[in-house]
């Protein structure tokens, strides 16, 4: 399986290069479930993007950039997406890039009226009825569905935390290939950002981490079941 991560990350400050970038983070995570797969990573943030779509799959990532910013490299990632549906190519978005799908397939992302949401969330996954932690960090969110989409996972506070459509589309608003010890940092980095109140609060929800194999083992199986 060969898979193009389209990076959207345009946070380029000294936190940042301290740690694993994140084509480098996705690589990790899907290598715990499958270690021979391979990937081709595109700083599309940067107006890098892939010549063609021949790939098993594309994954988006996720960006403190909002999908609103007007930046020439969203309206040309919206297109690469509405591409990549009619082509049939299996796109996986995580936050930005959960976001940056619904909008260019014509549906509404706007803030989240209880502001930013941090630290791990409790996720329930629909089809499974199976609750499962994953690391947020987000302010804005998807407010309808893209046009033939199912909700495949929700939170308290996020009707929409992740769509499909078909078996070709997967998406999540939360960072699977974010690690507890990154997690820590961040929220310590955004403080006065987020807040003291929002920071503690995140703070507080750290005292376990997220189970990475079982996520990266369900973004495997939606690439392989897509095929």
């Amino acid at each position: 399986m060969h898979i193009a991560i389209l990076v959207t990350n345009t946070d380029e400050s000294d936190f940042a290069q301290a740690h694993p970038k994140d084509g480098q983070k996705f690589s990790d995570l899907l290598w715990r479930a499958r270690p021979s797969w391979t990937f081709d990573v595109y700083q599309v943030k940067d107006g890098h993007f892939p010549d063609t779509l021949d790939f098993d799959g594309i994954l988006i990532t996720g960006s403190p950039a909002s999908v609103h910013d007007g930046a020439p490299w969203i309206a040309r990632l919206e297109e690469l997406v509405r591409d990549a549906l009619t082509q049939k190519t299996p796109m996986f978005g995580a936050c930005f890039g959960h976001q940056i799908i619904a909008r260019a397939l014509g549906a509404r992302v706007g803030y989240n009226p209880q502001g930013w949401v941090f630290g791990r969330v409790k996720t329930e996954f629909l089809r499974t009825s199976q609750h499962t932690a994953l690391y947020a960090a987000h302010k804005e969110q998807v407010l309808d569905l893209p046009a033939g989409a199912e909700i495949v996972a929700r939170t308290d506070g996020c009707e929409i935390a992740g769509f499909s459509i078909g078996a070709h589309v997967l998406t999540t608003q939360y960072h699977p290939e974010m690690t507890g010890n990154f997690m820590s940092a961040l929220i310590t980095e955004l403080a006065d950002t987020l807040g003291w109140d929002v920071a503690d609060r995140a703070r507080g929800t750290m005292a376990q981490n997220t189970d990475m194999d079982a996520l990266a083992e369900w973004i495997a199986q939606f690439y392989e079941g897509a095929l």
